[in-house]
């Protein structure tokens, strides 16, 4: 894999590897996804994303853990992607094929906002191990979680004070928990007014991250459907502070910055 160029970019600094294959095959296996998502021995990174050719949009977007897990969903990964080919080629509107589906986005004033496309509220949909009631799901927490999946699984846990929770301890206990056949996100959420909301996330495989997006837009899912907020709130995390709103047609929309790090080239890999 040598002469590979790739992109190091992050929103509200949650970073990102980003590779080009539309033109250029870059093949990936769990162990070389590892050694570039490892943060002493490769580049570094919450996610690694490989762009490729698509039929059904401007590109389409593969999303890897850095465990080498391939992930569904990543909203922060999705808004750089899309400031990257807005910029590219002169749009202001751009469409991104996912293993979750398709989502839109758009670009104003420095702010790219994300349609990332539907939650969904079953519990086959989360998945969860067993039929429960998504809006109260008992973990041994502290507080039951409110269940979302935005193509990932999330559980979003409303506490007192997000910032006095064992992040480390309760966020690894609980993305392992046996209700999560496939892992889980987690959040711990203070709510602070009806208009904003204060955050930690535990993202699966990465561990404490400075801002998660499809944990944002589980959080305001969840925030709706217990009746703490409006359809419309900011989420505080611990890395910036992202604008959402959960459409009635379901859509949840995501908004803030996006910024380049730097440009490299992966010399190889062991």
């Amino acid at each position: 894999m040598d002469g590979i160029d790739f992109l190091k970019m992050h929103g509200l600094g949650n970073d990102f590897v980003i590779l080009d294959a539309r033109a250029r095959d870059i093949p990936l296996d769990p162990a070389a996804i590892r050694h570039i998502a490892d943060r002493h021995v490769g580049v570094g990174c919450d996610q690694l994303i490989r762009l490729e050719p698509s039929d059904r949009a401007d590109v389409f977007m593969r999303i890897w853990n850095p465990d080498g897990s391939e992930a569904e969903a990543c909203g922060n990964a999705t808004r750089c992607v899309a400031h990257l080919l807005m910029a590219e080629e002169g749009n202001r509107r751009i469409a991104i094929e996912t293993v979750a589906g398709l989502l839109e986005g758009r670009e104003k004033a420095g702010t790219v906002t994300v349609d990332m496309g539907p939650a969904h509220l079953g519990w086959q949909d989360i998945p969860l191990a067993r039929e429960c009631d998504t809006l109260e799901v008992e973990l041994g927490a502290e507080a039951p979680a409110v269940c979302v999946s935005m193509g990932n699984p999330h559980a979003v846990l409303f506490v007192a004070d997000c910032d006095a929770v064992d992040l480390a301890r309760e966020g690894a206990r609980l993305e392992h928990h046996g209700m999560f056949p496939r892992r889980a996100n987690i959040s711990f959420v203070t709510v602070e007014n009806t208009e904003r909301l204060r955050a930690r996330v535990w993202e699966r495989s990465a561990g404490a991250t400075l801002a998660c997006g499809s944990a944002a837009c589980a959080i305001i899912v969840a925030a709706v459907r217990r009746g703490l907020t409006g359809r419309s709130a900011t989420v505080a995390l611990p890395g910036g502070e992202l604008s959402m709103t959960w459409r009635e047609d379901g859509h949840v929309l995501m908004a803030g910055p996006t910024a380049l790090s730097y440009r490299g080239t992966l010399a190889g890999l062991a």
